[in-house]
């Protein structure tokens, strides 16, 4: 279709024209026609000239007439005969030839399709893009309505938290931060997405990075004072009860434990509930390894506690750390960091200020000096399985498993010999020589792990990931064996190790990358051993 006016037709004469012009629709059939009576009113003053010819014929065009403009689109008049167009302003008159000449204005009503099926063409396009930024507008609705009550309920744990300064652990803070961590990335993708008003996501941030500096904060007063506290107030509990004991005269006070590094009782009969003391200095990724507290005999009252958590395959012994203090241990402080090539496993202890563990990949057990952080000893243990031959139940690459007490190094293994049932050995801790060997009747992959007190045996197993359960002992003084049945909490699901201290009479236990402790408690009276 044309998009400009036709233009003007002008030079219609007084003579009849060719064919080619007949040819055109009404309004054009019309325009022709009319035209002649329109010259005829516009020169009325000379109609003597005009009636001495004898019929009315349209003149041929005269040169100096303007040629017809025909439309755009069309190349001759047979073409203009399909375009419908109506006529106004029509204008006439008579040269000097007496040739009528008249102009013709045609307006454009060409109707612009194209126009209007490209304007329907983006109606559409934008109309599909507004439905999509709607439904993610929905959607980012729905999200922050879920992470707002989120945020309100962390507010509620954080005041809690404030208010009772010692119901909290170090477990606590790790969720609340994962959490916090989880909404923060939300507000950044919603930040980043969203178009239009950003209040409400502004707020959410700043609502999250002051929960955040909060529960920083909380953390680091944790770190500093809560475990002096829950010393006084465990102690006053004790007090408590003491108290009430003597002045009810029903139950007699509770007897005092025996003295340290002394075997003057009748054995585990109980142990306390867990105190989380932190997580490993290399994170929660690295669930595998143990800790404890150093002993020496000519120096038992020495507070230097070792971490050595194990690679991330859960099988090298590379990096140990040092600390001179619980205290230093609880904020990652003057650490002494140490590394060696390499231990296997998670059977390592601290005893006369060395190190021993089982060295990589086969039934060697090496002492590292922990001053020098030298390999002084280094050899076989005899026919002990290694490898996963005979490791713990749910534990891999502790074959070989240290542990000290009161009496001497021992070491806890399994031999094809003992088909796989524990076997016991007492150490020279100078040379690393077997002193004496015990064989038992326990298979050791059914055991979760095990410790040494007083020269006396105690394994543990899993009843469910929140419980173990003390279940089986063998004492090398009687060569006697039996069970027990001794409940024992625990913070995350695995138990990779445990070590026992015979001046704080603890268990330290290395619990899926946390560090535990537990108190024992003994009997006063002699054991009842159940034979098997």
């Amino acid at each position: 279709m044309g998009k400009s006016p036709l233009g003007t037709i002008r030079s219609l004469g007084c003579r009849k024209k060719p064919a080619l012009y007949q040819k055109g629709k009404m309004s054009y059939s019309l325009a022709f026609l009319l035209a002649p009576f329109l010259c005829l009113v516009s020169v009325s003053g000379t109609s003597e000239t005009l009636t001495s010819t004898s019929s009315l014929e349209l003149a041929p065009v005269s040169p100096q007439v303007t040629t017809p403009l025909l439309p755009p689109e069309a190349t001759s008049w047979e073409e203009v005969s399909t375009v419908s167009q109506p006529l106004s302003n029509f204008t006439g008159s008579v040269d000097s030839h007496g040739t009528c000449q008249c102009s013709v204005s045609l307006p454009d009503t060409t109707f612009p399709a194209d126009r209007v099926e490209r304007l329907e063409f983006t109606a559409h396009t934008l109309s599909q893009k507004f439905e999509k930024e709607f439904s993610k507008v929905k959607e980012y609705v729905k999200l922050i309505s879920v992470y707002e009550k989120k945020l309100q309920n962390l507010t509620v744990r954080v005041e809690v938290m404030e208010k009772d300064s010692i119901s909290y652990t170090e477990l606590d803070f790790e969720l609340i931060k994962l959490e916090v961590n989880e909404m923060h990335k939300l507000v950044m993708k919603l930040r980043e997405n969203f178009v239009g008003s950003t209040d409400i996501i502004e707020k959410l941030e700043v609502e999250i990075r002051n929960m955040t500096l909060l529960v920083e904060k909380l953390e680091t007063l944790d770190q500093n004072n809560v475990l002096s506290i829950r010393r006084q107030i465990l102690a006053l509990k004790n007090k408590l009860k003491e108290c009430e004991a003597s002045k009810s005269e029903l139950v007699p006070a509770t007897p005092p434990p025996p003295a340290p590094g002394s075997c003057s009782h009748g054995g585990v009969v109980n142990i306390s509930a867990p105190s989380v003391v932190q997580l490993n200095w290399l994170g929660f990724s690295y669930k595998y390894g143990a800790w404890g507290r150093e002993y020496s005999p000519q120096h038992p009252e020495r507070t230097l506690y070792w971490v050595a958590p194990l690679n991330s395959d859960a099988r090298v012994l590379q990096y140990y750390r040092l600390y001179n203090s619980l205290d230093n241990l609880l904020i990652y402080s003057h650490a002494q960091e140490y590394q060696i090539r390499y231990g296997q496993g998670g059977g390592t202890v601290a005893y006369n200020n060395n190190l021993y563990v089982n060295w990589y990949n086969g039934r060697n057990i090496a002492k590292i000096n922990l001053t020098t952080n030298q390999v002084t000893v280094n050899q076989p243990l005899p026919m002990a399985a290694y490898n996963n031959r005979f490791s713990y139940a749910n534990v891999n690459w502790q074959d070989i498993d240290f542990d000290v007490d009161e009496q001497a190094l021992w070491v806890i293994y399994a031999t094809e010999a003992s088909t796989g049932n524990i076997v016991i050995s007492k150490l020279n801790d100078t040379s690393l020589e077997v002193v004496d060997t015990w064989v038992t009747k326990q298979y050791k992959p059914s055991v979760s792990n095990a410790f040494m007190v007083c020269g006396v045996l105690y394994a543990t197993r899993t009843l469910n990931t929140k419980m173990e359960e003390i279940f089986y002992y063998y004492d090398t003084n009687t060569r006697r064996e039996g069970h027990l049945s001794i409940p024992m909490r625990k913070m995350q699901e695995r138990i990779q190790s445990i070590n026992y201290h015979p001046f704080d009479q603890k268990l330290y236990v290395y619990n899926d990358g946390y560090l535990l402790n537990y108190d024992l408690v003994f009997s006063r009276e002699p054991r009842q051993v159940k034979e098997r």
